[in-house]
């Protein structure tokens, strides 16, 4: 009595060939638009995925690259997406959003009092962004710690500032 096991034939792996990128390039830029909603960014997105799949040479297990491109694209354009989302919005300021009358007349000592008053990492946030004026990046690096902590500690910092400036009028 023989027993004869029967495999599935097996895909070769086989690595991705640069020269057949050209072949997936508008379904790619369909699915970026798709994804980014505006022509530029889904050309961006287009590019920079196809910059981070050429950096290496890739193996494929099956005979699918177009599968291959798309998750790499949405990886790609997940990943822009958290980037973007930990950056502080930035917002222009006008005349209405400038000190009032009774605001200025808040004096050096007093602000440095409040600013001293802060616990020490917030404190350290507040004077590394707002009075010597690092980047983000740059206090982050000084501090030792992350940008994204950098963003907590100087939004709490802060709150306390003004919350103690709240209370000396």
């Amino acid at each position: 009595m023989s027993c004869e096991v029967q495999t599935a034939p097996a895909t070769a792996a086989h690595t991705l060939d640069p020269e057949s990128l050209g072949d997936h390039v508008d379904a790619l830029y369909r699915a970026a638009w798709a994804l980014c909603g505006s022509r530029p960014d889904a050309e961006d997105l287009v590019q920079d995925t196809l910059v981070n799949v050429l950096k290496r040479p890739r193996r494929l297990r099956k005979d699918n690259e177009l599968g291959y491109l798309l998750r790499a694209l949405r990886n790609t354009y997940n990943s822009r997406y958290r980037v973007i989302a930990r950056r502080p919005v930035e917002q222009e300021l006008s005349e209405e959003h400038g000190l009032s009358i009774d605001e200025a007349e808040v004096s050096a000592r007093e602000l440095m009092e409040a600013i001293a008053s802060a616990p020490g990492n917030y404190r350290d946030a507040v004077i590394a962004i707002d009075l010597m004026g690092l980047s983000y990046r740059e206090a982050a690096r000084s501090l030792g710690t992350r940008e994204a902590t950098i963003t907590t500690r100087l939004h709490r910092g802060r709150q306390h500032v003004a919350r103690e400036l709240a209370l000396l009028t």
